[in-house]
């Protein structure tokens, strides 16, 4: 369904074309959702940061998690996904992951604070929404920061994140919901792991 994610990218941007909206702030959540900030700022002209959320990862399988945790503490926990991990192992988890976030700030943003969020449109971009707990957390950030309005834009979403997410923010713009979805990975031709690099490389193009 999409070549790769400046693809998805640029169709998310055709897509926000029928909002019309000032002074908006594009914050994606990286790695993944880096490129797709960028074409959207490109598009319109937005001002564009990222937003520093991790999963929170079961120990025997870092590929799954149980919740997320976002740069201004804010955290989503699954019970029912944790219920087999005891507090002393969900607060190393959490430790871990906020010193991963700590390293991606001064790796990834240089150091600096997220801009001003108050007032001001937000649009949270990832390449797609599986679990949701990562999205989740950078909803609660912007919320806590006082955003005016707040939009989500993702390529793909299952059912179960369009129904959690559609009354949490003020819109909700998903370009496909596969009926048999199980992967962000499967709507894409191609689909790789984004490095640190190539985050700063995609940044650079800002002028």
């Amino acid at each position: 369904m999409l070549k790769n994610r400046k693809d998805a990218g640029e169709k998310l941007a055709l897509a926000l074309q029928k909002y019309k909206i000032d002074n908006a702030l594009v914050l994606a959540i990286p790695r993944g959702g880096t490129e797709l900030g960028y074409e959207i700022a490109k598009a319109f002209g937005y001002d564009l940061s990222l937003i520093i959320c991790r999963k929170l990862p079961y120990p025997y399988n870092p590929e799954s998690g149980f919740g997320a945790i976002a740069e201004d503490g804010s955290i989503f926990i699954d019970q029912r996904a944790a219920y087999n991990l005891d507090d002393q192992e969900i607060e190393q988890i959490i430790a871990d992951q906020s010193e991963e976030i700590q390293r991606r700030i001064k790796t990834l943003r240089n150091g600096k604070p997220l801009p001003s969020i108050k007032g001001r449109t937000v649009i949270l971009v990832d390449d797609g929404i599986a679990m949701g707990s990562t999205m989740h957390v950078a909803v609660a950030l912007c919320k806590k920061q006082e955003a005016e309005k707040i939009i989500i834009a993702v390529p793909v979403a299952g059912a179960s994140a369009i129904a959690k997410f559609s009354p949490l923010v003020d819109e909700l713009i998903v370009l496909e919901s596969p009926y048999n979805f199980h992967a962000v990975a499967q709507v894409y031709e191609d689909w790789y792991d984004v490095s640190d690099e190539e985050v700063l490389e995609i940044l650079s193009r800002i002028k």
